[in-house]
């Protein structure tokens, strides 16, 4: 927090300098400039640094809502650097969850200073707040603006997305990717999206091109690699596949303590093992079966068993009661309508699969559905009830979700509702919406950087 950052640049566009100061530097001077000006420049940041310094510890002390609330003091005080106290504020906010906050200090930015990066700011909260019908309003009248403004396509495919309409978001990450070909955030975005739509052929050489460009880089997400394995597999292509092998052995090397690295190894190890030993795979893939009701095991792991279940299935490897397997990840992570199709694109070799993970999501909404009808019926405590069982059942983060929501709008009206509050907590801490992997759209950037609110049913 106390270290400075600074650009000096000869970019001619004084607001694209100005958007990418504002988002994250210290501050910025366009070339060629005097000794004074950096003089001066140093001198007002380290001013402002010591002005935020109780934020900046609060900060460090991973205090986030007591940094977010003196943030907010600063900016209804409108006292000096209220606009940068928005700026750091609203990011805490987001972070801690209070997404209306800020919302209104992103439009408040967006109105004093019309940034573009504000104006993104207003759309990631109303996303986060699950309202992706605004957020894409938002998002089109930004864009309007500023047709070059790359980050807004990526906020917009994740709202697109999350309202179901996978191709439109395909295509928008398309645009991004066009705009800066070498960004490997974005080429995984589109890569992945390309991968859970089922165009396999099409995905492979996305998930080569960037892997090729960013194996090395941080922002290269393991994930991707996995993806791009099940490709070669598809092709049959043997070096392929130990190319990618020999590839995780190296991301392995830099997360040697990440389970999540050594799951996805281990699906890599299986892809392998189905084209040179046949005899490994039954005990592997029942090992990850065994794995996959707990509570860690997330949507991509599932997506990933999923894949190689469908694949065995596609080359006539019989594995006891893979259907069963199945019928039970579909039922557990079908939480909505878009999560579901990327269920069914990783099933692609095999329709079959992909029709029970379909008639699954269908049977998940109707029990929602259901319940909801019940709570309007008059009686709210079945439905919850009813849906905490299923809950239970399922490990369905949706069905969970939907019991929280029930009990915080009928609870006042129930009673004994003490014994149901401490069991859906429990179950909500462990399979619920704050879960790993709920509703997130399976890319490449966190599996895409932060958790995304239960999509479109």
């Amino acid at each position: 927090m106390n270290t400075m950052l600074f650009m000096l640049t000869g970019e001619a566009s004084y607001n694209r300098v100005a958007e990418a100061a504002e988002t994250g530097l210290d501050g910025y001077l366009l070339k060629p400039h005097r000794a004074t000006q950096l003089h001066e420049r140093l001198r007002l940041a380290r001013y402002r640094k010591d002005a935020f310094r109780e934020v900046f510890d609060a900060i460090e002390g991973q205090a986030f809502e007591m940094a977010a609330d003196l943030c907010l003091e600063r900016y209804r005080a409108r006292s000096m650097f209220w606009l940068y106290a928005a700026r750091v504020g609203a990011e805490l906010l987001m972070r801690v969850q209070r997404f209306p906050e800020a919302q209104e200090l992103y439009e408040a930015i967006a109105d004093a200073k019309a940034a573009p990066w504000a104006k993104l700011g207003v759309a990631r909260a109303m996303m986060a707040s699950g309202d992706p019908v605004a957020a894409v309003t938002a998002l089109g009248a930004l864009i309007a603006e500023d047709p070059s403004f790359a980050d807004a396509y990526d906020v917009m495919a994740r709202a697109q997305f999350a309202l179901g309409n996978v191709a439109q978001a395909q295509a928008t990450y398309k645009m991004a990717c066009d705009m800066t070909p070498d960004s490997v955030p974005r080429l995984q975005s589109l890569a992945m999206m390309t991968f859970y739509s089922g165009d396999i052929a099409t995905a492979r050489s996305l998930l080569d091109r960037v892997t090729r460009l960013g194996l090395d880089s941080k922002l290269y997400d393991c994930q991707t690699l996995v993806a791009l394995a099940f490709a070669e597999l598809d092709a049959n292509d043997h070096r392929g596949l130990q190319r990618c092998q020999d590839n995780f052995t190296r991301l392995i090397e830099r997360n040697p303590d990440s389970q999540r690295h050594q799951r996805a190894a281990t699906a890599i190890d299986i892809m392998v093992a189905m084209l040179k030993n046949q005899a490994k795979v039954q005990p592997m893939v029942h090992d990850m079966c065994q794995a996959s009701n707990s509570a860690g095991f997330d949507f991509e792991a599932a997506s990933n068993l999923i894949a190689l279940l469908s694949r065995l299935a596609h080359r006539n490897t019989r594995m006891p009661s893979s259907e069963t397997r199945l019928e039970a990840l579909a039922m557990r992570f079908c939480t909505s309508r878009p999560i579901t199709e990327m269920l069914a694109g990783a099933a692609v070799l095999h329709p079959a699969h992909a029709d029970r993970i379909r008639a699954a999501g269908q049977q998940i909404q109707k029990i929602a559905q259901g319940a909801v009808a019940l709570a309007l019926r008059g009686d709210p405590g079945m439905a919850v009830r009813q849906l905490i069982v299923e809950g239970q059942t399922t490990l369905n983060a949706k069905l969970i979700e939907a019991a929280h929501h029930l009990l915080e709008r009928y609870g006042p009206k129930m009673t004994n509702t003490t014994t149901i509050e401490q069991e859906l907590a429990s179950l909500r801490a462990q399979f619920g919406a704050r879960g790993v992997g709920f509703g997130q759209v399976p890319n490449s950037q966190t599996v895409m950087g932060a958790k995304m609110k239960m999509g479109a049913a």
